[in-house]
């Protein structure tokens, strides 16, 4: 099922069907500010699994997760002084912060040592839906930049796809920000000048 959400005035009735879904343990595609994403509610073993095995991903690599704000970012990650005002500088944006999880963080999304790639993207889409559905939801790339390829290509899996229009695919800059000592792991479409 293709939903045409608007990005700039997302729909809340359809954004609720889409809350819906997650809550049920649907996987759903969905626009971000860096490219189409595949993702499921946060607390969905099963739907997080299923993503395992779409993605044919080792379960040593663990997704990152979109929340809606600093202050839902503060939940699930450690946020020190540095962290939090370096964050509040970039986000909503295109990085991806990696940051020791938290308890909240289902031990299947935290990497040997206990960090976790968290995202606060700048899509008004995708932050509704996290919003509404008032827990983070998980982000992968769906390696598509059109909905009705992506409807086609994961039918079986997939209980929702958002058309949030067009988007030209480009990943996210990763930056460590454990122990206050920034590092870039991946130069994406967010600029990382100020951390080299």
């Amino acid at each position: 099922m293709i939903f045409s959400i608007n990005s700039q005035n997302p729909q809340q009735r359809l954004i609720n069907r889409v809350a819906e879904a997650l809550d049920k343990g649907d996987l759903i595609a969905y626009p971000t500010d860096t490219f189409y994403g595949i993702g499921c509610d946060l607390y969905n073993k099963k739907g997080i699994q299923l993503i395992y095995k779409l993605k044919n991903r080792p379960l040593k690599q663990p997704f990152s997760i979109i929340c809606d704000s600093l202050k839902g970012i503060s939940r699930y990650a450690q946020v020190s002084n540095y962290a939090y005002k370096t964050m509040k500088r970039l986000l909503p944006g295109p990085y991806t912060f990696i940051l020791e999880g938290t308890k909240l963080v289902p031990k299947i999304m935290l990497t040997k040592r206990k960090t976790v790639g968290i995202r606060v993207p700048d899509n008004k889409i995708c932050l509704a839906i996290v919003r509404t559905l008032g827990r983070p939801v998980i982000s992968t790339s769906a390696k598509l930049d059109d909905p009705h390829l992506i409807q086609e290509a994961y039918s079986n899996y997939l209980g929702i796809v958002i058309d949030g229009g067009v988007l030209y695919p480009n990943p996210s800059s990763v930056i460590s920000l454990i122990d206050d000592v920034p590092e870039v792991i991946r130069k994406g479409k967010g600029d990382v000048s100020n951390f080299l």
